[in-house]
């Protein structure tokens, strides 16, 4: 791990995340934005910042970050292009737990996706879920980046997820120690996607998608450590 500051937790008891599901023994809440006000897309390195922008709705009830506009972020390997990453936060094993709406148009198909970033060393070396309708070797998997095009890492499921036209709670799990990767979506007793790789350690969490839209809030981040470092935007 590249961090400057390392923090490690020592609990004795299990909490639980916005779900309901417990985390594991050890483990803390390290991160938590609900993008309740603007300066909440502060915390974020996007990148195309032009493609993402602040959002409440009528009632001022929610809130959410949102990708609205084509990114024009193009990145040395095929991958996604469309990213949001959380500023300074590193961490190795870890729970992410956030909700997400797609807004693209249903046209879009079976490779209508929202991604989440993790193990993020450097733009050409990180993993990502896609999330879409349709599994193929190139959708709705778990991706690895490491200085070529995105590759899968998991077998390829035998169905995809409905994406409809409401919000849905996202949950991402990794150990470091065997490289487990377990995606939760909805249902959060069953994952929609398994996979186990070790290439990436350490690294930064985030979330977008490869070419399409959609909104994003109550992020939670779950960890027994994690490292605050002082990082440069990647994207500029």
């Amino acid at each position: 791990m590249r961090g400057v500051l390392l923090i490690t937790l020592s609990l004795v008891g299990c909490g639980t995340t916005s779900s309901g599901l417990e985390i594991p023994k050890g483990y803390e809440r390290v991160y938590g934005q609900d993008f309740a006000t603007k300066g909440g897309r502060n915390e974020l390195d996007v990148s195309d910042p032009k493609a993402w922008a602040w959002h409440m709705d009528a009632d001022a009830r929610s809130t959410w970050i949102e990708a609205s506009s084509p990114s024009e972020y193009q990145p040395p390997f095929r991958s996604p292009h469309t990213i949001a990453l959380i500023r300074d936060l590193e961490v190795g094993d870890f729970v992410f737990e956030l909700e997400i709406l797609n807004t693209a148009p249903a046209s879009r198909g079976a490779h209508r996706d929202l991604c989440l970033f993790f193990g993020w060393q450097d733009p050409a070396n990180f993993y990502y879920v896609h999330l879409a309708p349709g599994p193929d070797d190139h959708a709705h998997n778990v991706f690895l980046v490491d200085d070529a095009a995105r590759r899968r890492i998991a077998d390829v499921a035998a169905q995809g997820i409905d994406w409809g036209d409401g919000w849905h709670k996202v949950r991402l799990e990794r150990s470091l120690e065997d490289g487990s990767v377990r995606v939760f979506f909805d249902d959060m007793e069953t994952p929609v996607l398994v996979a186990a790789d070790r290439t990436h350690g350490w690294g930064r969490l985030g979330f977008g998608t490869f070419d399409d839209s959609g909104r994003y809030t109550n992020i939670q981040v779950f960890a027994p450590e994690f490292g605050w470092v002082d990082h440069q935007n990647p994207f500029e």
